[in-house]
């Protein structure tokens, strides 16, 4: 059976070490998958993937654990529906696995059509193609398409995948690490691509797609409180979709009178689309006042989000 350059690059270039390409565990498969949807490998590598499992080595630790105990295991890896999601999932299958076909994986929560796929061909052999990111760079290019939408991105990762399909695995693989490696954003190596001799794209790499227009952040003022009861603080439940489940502690939109509070300084923090700028107060207050209070030393078993971690970290 003929092997494609494509196949043939992966079987010499491609990061066959990662962990989650040692393994044929399905749930380990499965969490990488999850963590690498909004988050870079060397991240993951280096301060999640082994924690996380160090944690809840089965997906039966994830669904008797409760959402704060598996918010704190993802705490700073961001984007926290992924978390919550995983623990609904794993509530909902640990006494069955994970499913093994592309539609029953589908319908789980926190996992898309592109994230089922790959978690059915690279943990259950079924062969399909992919379309993350990097992938859609890659297609972007290769079919020297400008502009696309999923449906038409999918025809074309269908059509690149025909002449591998009896090596699935390698295929979907080998395009991930092409496009962290090769088919980058700004500086494209196509002189070393496995794909150049058919890629459309290939003279003006940099062309495809057509750029979107980024919108400016939304810059957000607010004004943080620490309140305090002798060496306890109060914390408050996060419901807001950003940070849901987190504990936190109050935020206000409005200007407060400074004679009340005592003023600890400044931080300043980005998310994805806002640009967060908070001054941060303490105030001792009764007890009475609010209902969540945790002893000083406990705060780090408790699921912060990074804003209130840099929030404690003026009052230390």
């Amino acid at each position: 059976m003929n092997k494609t350059p494509l196949i043939q690059w992966y079987e010499k270039n491609g990061r066959h070490n990662l962990p989650w390409r040692t393994t044929t565990n399905a749930y380990h498969i499965y969490l990488s998958e999850i963590m690498l949807q909004q988050t870079q490998v060397k991240t993951v590598l280096d301060r999640f993937y082994f924690q996380f499992l160090e944690k809840f080595p089965t997906l039966e630790k994830i669904a008797v654990a409760t959402q704060d105990e598996v918010l704190k295991a993802w705490e700073g890896l961001g984007y926290y529906t992924r978390a919550r999601n995983l623990h609904k999932t794993a509530q909902l299958i640990s006494s069955t696995g994970l499913p093994q076909t592309v539609e029953e994986l589908d319908a789980l929560p926190g996992i898309g059509p592109s994230t089922a796929n790959a978690i059915a061909c690279f943990a259950f052999d079924v062969k399909e193609p992919i379309l993350d990111g990097n992938v859609k760079r890659i297609l972007y290019r290769y079919f020297k398409t400008k502009v696309a939408n999923d449906k038409e991105l999918w025809k074309h990762s269908y059509k690149l995948f025909k002449a591998n399909k009896n090596f699935a695995y390698e295929h979907n693989q080998a395009l991930m690490d092409i496009g962290s490696t090769v088919c980058t954003r700004t500086q494209p190596k196509c002189e070393i691509c496995p794909l150049n001799n058919s890629c459309q794209g290939k003279n003006s790499p940099l062309e495809y797609p057509t750029k979107k227009v980024k919108k400016k952040k939304e810059i957000r003022i607010r004004y943080l409180v620490i309140y305090t009861c002798k060496h306890q603080v109060a914390l408050f439940k996060n419901k807001s979709n950003l940070l849901k489940g987190l504990w936190s502690f109050k935020q206000y939109s409005d200007e407060l009178d400074e004679n009340k509070y005592i003023y600890q300084g400044k931080i300043k923090h980005e998310y994805s689309h806002i640009s967060l700028r908070a001054r941060v107060y303490t105030k001792e207050v009764d007890r009475k006042y609010f209902e969540h209070w945790f002893e000083e030393e406990a705060l780090q078993d408790i699921a912060l989000s990074k804003v209130d971690h840099k929030a404690l970290a003026l009052l230390s």
